[in-house]
Order: C-alpha cells, then sequence, then structure tokens
C-alpha cells in the first residue's frame, strides 16, 4: 500500500514539474511577445567558437560573425560547421584550421535540416535557372553583346549580368596539372570566371542545382526579409520581367507599402487572413501558407500560365506532351495547371470573394488569349516562314526583323501578360499592349513587306509568295484587317459615335 502511495506521489510529482515548465515556456513566450526587440542569446559551440575567435575579430569575419548572431541559426545553436563541413572526398572540400570544410553553401547542406525546403526548391523551375545557357538570351550576352576575349575565356556581360540570376557553373581554379589550387591560407580558389554567385539556378561544385542564399540572404538567413517584394527585385524585374514594378504599381504593392507594419513580417507560420491581412506579397501567393495549404519552395506550384515564351501556354503543357510522346503514366504528385490554378485561388480566397477572384481570372486569361491569337502566333509563323524560305538567316539577330521580333515578344508581350496576371494596369496597357500593337503593325509588317521584296529583287519569288500571302491572310483576319482599311463600317460608325459623345463631355 505504502509503494503504491510513494508511486502515486511520484507520478503526481513528476506532472507537476512539467506543468511548470510548459508553464514557464509558455509564460516566456509572452513576454517574448511583449518585448519585439528582444533577441535569445547565441548558442556558441567549440567549433563555431573556434571559428569566431579569428573571422569575428575586424573587417568582412566580423560583418559575417555579427550577422550570424543576429539569425534564428543562432539562437538554436546552428553555427559555421553545421554548415560548411565537408565530407572527406567532397570535390570542393579543404582542410582548414584542422576541419575539413567547404566555402560555397549549397542545397545539399542545407538539406541536412531542411530535406522538404530543399527538394521542392531542386524540383522547381528556379533550380533550373541556370538552363539559360541554350537561350537566346545566352546568345545576346555571349556572342551579340560580349566576348569570351576575356580574363581567360570569360564572357564579363553574361558573368556580371544573366547569371547573376539565373546562376554560373561554379568552377575551381586549376594549376598547370588541372589540379586545383589554393592559396597561402589553404583556401580553395574559387574561379572568378564564375565566382561570387548566388544566382537561383547555379550549378554547384558539389553537383547540386541552385543557391538557397539567392533568397535567404546569408548570414542573417532573416524569414522577415525574404518575405518582402524587394527580395525578388533583385532578378524580377526590369524591361523584360517587371514583376516587382507590376507589383509596386498594383493595390498589393500599395497597400504593403502603406501598411508594412501591420504585416507582422516575423511571424510562423505566417498564415494569410490569421497572421496578417494588409497585403500579400510575393511570398503570400507563390509560396507562403494559407489555413488549407502549407508552405512550398516549389514557387510554380500556384502557377497555370507560363507567360515567358513567344506564345503563352498552361505551365504543364510541355511535361504532358513529354509523357503521352513516351507513353508513360502521369507522376503521383505531377500537378496539372487546374490544379495550380486551385491553389492560387486559395491564396484569394483569404481577402477576396469567390466570384471576384472567379472574374478576375476571366480578365487574364482573356488578356493572354488576345496576346496570342492577335500577336504571338501571328509573329512566330512569319518568322519560321521567313527563315524557313531563306528570305532570313539562320544566325540569331543579325537580321534587324529579328530584334524587332524579341522586342514584340521577349519584352512588352510579356509586359502586357505579366501585368495583366498581377494586376498592373499600365504594364497591361501602355508598357504592354499599346507597345506590343506599335511594334507589330509599325515595324514587323513593313519589315515582312521589305524582305519579301528583297526576295523578289534576288531570285526567291516563290519563297517571297509564300511569304506574301501568309502575311496577307493575317492582315486580311477579323483581328488585323482594320489596318488595310476593312474594318465592318457599322463598327467604324458605333465608334464615330462614341467619339463625339466624349468630345461633347469634355468640352462642356
Amino acid at each position: 500500500m505504502a509503494t503504491s502511495l510513494n508511486t502515486k506521489r511520484t507520478i503526481i510529482g513528476v506532472l507537476s514539474v512539467v506543468f511548470l515548465i510548459i508553464l514557464l515556456m509558455a509564460l516566456w513566450k509572452e513576454v517574448q511577445h511583449a518585448m519585439p526587440d528582444y533577441k535569445a542569446a547565441p548558442i556558441i559551440d567549440e567549433g563555431t567558437r573556434h571559428c569566431v575567435s579569428c573571422h569575428g575579430e575586424k573587417g568582412v569575419g566580423k560583418v559575417i560573425v555579427e550577422q550570424w548572431k543576429d539569425s534564428k541559426h543562432a539562437e538554436v545553436g546552428v553555427g559555421c560547421l553545421e554548415c560548411h563541413q565537408a565530407q572527406k572526398g567532397d570535390v570542393d572540400g579543404y582542410e582548414h584550421e584542422g576541419q575539413f570544410i567547404a566555402t560555397i553553401v549549397t542545397p545539399n547542406d542545407c538539406a541536412k535540416c531542411h530535406a522538404e525546403e530543399a527538394e521542392q526548391f531542386t524540383n522547381s523551375h528556379h533550380a533550373d535557372a541556370g538552363m539559360i545557357m541554350g537561350s537566346l538570351d545566352n546568345v545576346l550576352a555571349e556572342v551579340v553583346e560580349g566576348h569570351a576575349a576575356f580574363m581567360d575565356d570569360a564572357n564579363p556581360a553574361a558573368a556580371s549580368g544573366c547569371w547573376q540570376c539565373h546562376g554560373s557553373r561554379v568552377q575551381f581554379q586549376t594549376d598547370e596539372n588541372g589540379d586545383p589550387k589554393y592559396n597561402d591560407l589553404g583556401i580553395l580558389m574559387l574561379d572568378p570566371k564564375t565566382w561570387p554567385n548566388t544566382g537561383m539556378g547555379r550549378i554547384n561544385l558539389d553537383g547540386s542545382k541552385g543557391s538557397c542564399s539567392a533568397c535567404h540572404n546569408r548570414h542573417h538567413f532573416s524569414i522577415a526579409q525574404v518575405r518582402q517584394p524587394e527580395n525578388c527585385g533583385k532578378c524580377h524585374m526590369g524591361p523584360d520581367h517587371p514583376q516587382l514594378e507590376i507589383y509596386n504599381e498594383s493595390k498589393h504593392g500599395i497597400n504593403f507599402r502603406a501598411h508594412r507594419e501591420d504585416m507582422n513580417l516575423d511571424a510562423q507560420p505566417w498564415i494569410v487572413g490569421q497572421d496578417y491581412s494588409a497585403a500579400p506579397t510575393c511570398a503570400t501567393c507563390h509560396m507562403s501558407a494559407t489555413p488549407d495549404q502549407p508552405v512550398t519552395h516549389d514557387v510554380g506550384d500556384r502557377i497555370s500560365w507560363t507567360l515567358r515564351p513567344k506564345v503563352s501556354e498552361k505551365i504543364d503543357a510541355a511535361e504532358l506532351a513529354k509523357y503521352e510522346a513516351q507513353g508513360k503514366p502521369l507522376p503521383e504528385d505531377f500537378l496539372t495547371w487546374e490544379q495550380r490554378r486551385k491553389g492560387m485561388k486559395n491564396v484569394c480566397y483569404q481577402c477576396h470573394t469567390k466570384i471576384y477572384v472567379e472574374n478576375f481570372y476571366k480578365q487574364y486569361d482573356n488578356m493572354v488569349n488576345l496576346y496570342n491569337d492577335k500577336f504571338g502566333k501571328p509573329a512566330l509563323a512569319l518568322m519560321k516562314l521567313l527563315k524557313k524560305e531563306g528570305l532570313i538567316t539562320p544566325i540569331p539577330f543579325d537580321d534587324k526583323i529579328e530584334w524587332t521580333y524579341f522586342f514584340l515578344w521577349h519584352h512588352e508581350g510579356r509586359r502586357a501578360r505579366m501585368g495583366a496576371s498581377m494586376m498592373g494596369p499600365d504594364y497591361t496597357q501602355w508598357h504592354g499592349n499599346f507597345e506590343v500593337a506599335d511594334r507589330f503593325y509599325m515595324e514587323m509588317v513593313p519589315e515582312v513587306q521589305e524582305l519579301i521584296a528583297e526576295g523578289k529583287k534576288h531570285g526567291k519569288s516563290a519563297q517571297a509568295d509564300r511569304v506574301a500571302k501568309l502575311l496577307d491572310d493575317i492582315l486580311n483576319s477579323e483581328m488585323h484587317k482594320w489596318f488595310i482599311g476593312k474594318s465592318d463600317p457599322e463598327e467604324v460608325a458605333r465608334r464615330k459615335a462614341a467619339s463625339a459623345e466624349f468630345r461633347k463631355r469634355y468640352s462642356q
């Protein structure tokens, strides 16, 4: 009986201690919440202490150490070696102060703690950004704009431009025998042609794709920083992909700037509609959690159209065609464009009504289809036929019309489509549709006509006639016949009446 009583007392005592610990932890969280500037002291193990003893003294090392001390990593005891320690045999590893380390921290390293995030990222389009090597953009950088006659075959236009967003294929310097070179401190010498680089699709020495620090700026790795739209603006800006500018123009961007202090950017897990409601950021729509879906590091999971190419298609079209051609069943985790759109709509529903969201997508789809049908497909057909018939050469960018066409789809056409996707009306209209139309009618059509005339002069009459027929068919079609004076008379009369009414309204 006494033993049973003692056992009960022990159990009650243990439970009391556990309850007290839980209570103290809850109270401590409340205290921390009441002290927003509170920062836990960094946990510094012996390995990190040794690193900090040198790198934390002065200069760049001191800055890095201070950034790390201010990070969540430091709070939980993730120090220098947890990220930088390499395995014996790693191609990028070297001996340093009694440790075998690597300079570049890759997704393989981050995956030791963040396995799900690393896998999602590796499967994303971001991780394949280095595939630009085979694109027209890369032809521009390496052939048209740049040249390899600098710094032992480096190409400055690509290395300092394209690769800083898309990623380089990192290499190390080698000696005359092809072996890795090290400096006086025993540090592996990375090739300045390819490093420094935090491009999203970087190909690392360990074979992994991508760079987590493209978004998560080292060594702070601040979650508040990575959730802000400026973070994406390093790459997603400019004349051919102005997502940051479009966001800033939109009501979403206006609200974010007006209510940044209400965004609760440090919150975990940062669920829209619960942790914040002032505005969405890029991360909100493309990555972050909602009450119904978790965070994803595959930024394409919620995208239904691809707006980059000459003619837009649903995001899964190429993959579907590949599986169909091979006669293979779709993988279980394959996301159709409908499923991706459902995921994005789920984000929208946290702030907007269903009818609002549905109607927005109808407007967006109509805009993409307008670009495709009126300009994208006809312009592409003309360019293909010009090349097939030998009226332009196979060499990229050596014919004027190739520049005209590149501007039409790569710059203006993207802006029109992207503006519609992110509710930026000025980018849809004046930076987009207007410039697409101007480029098509005032430059591309006359240049096609000039090439037809040149072809006939130089013994290519049959080829020129085939191009002329295609152009004639395009200009006589419903969307373009206005340009050759064949507008429907009733439509002309209706527009004339509307114009008179407009002038009357503003003359009073």
